[in-house]
């Protein structure tokens, strides 16, 4: 779950701030402190981007290891490999 936090970062790298529960503390002498919808509408986009690769998150948990990999493509070939990396893709497509 994205957090205000996330989208204070997310809008002002670097800034200082201090958050108490909900309550900004803003710190910072040279960047301007964002408004209650600019952080808002960030954290809403933050979060569709988040859930939007959500299949990638799926598929490196799915993927066999990389010395699995390599060991597969050495004793069965890179056909094999394929074969097994179109699965995953295959359960986890992308866009979904």
């Amino acid at each position: 779950m994205i957090t205000k936090a996330d989208a204070l970062q997310s809008l002002r790298p670097g800034a200082q701030w201090v958050l108490r529960g909900d309550d900004l503390e803003w710190l910072d002498t040279n960047q301007t402190q964002p408004t209650e919808a600019e952080i808002t509408a960030e954290v809403t986009r933050l979060q569709a981007e988040y859930d939007s690769n959500e299949y990638q998150r799926q598929r490196a948990q799915a993927y066999p290891s990389i010395p699995d990999q390599l060991d597969q493509i050495y004793h069965e070939g890179i056909d094999a490999w394929k074969e097994t990396i179109s699965a995953v893709k295959a359960e986890y497509p992308k866009g979904v």
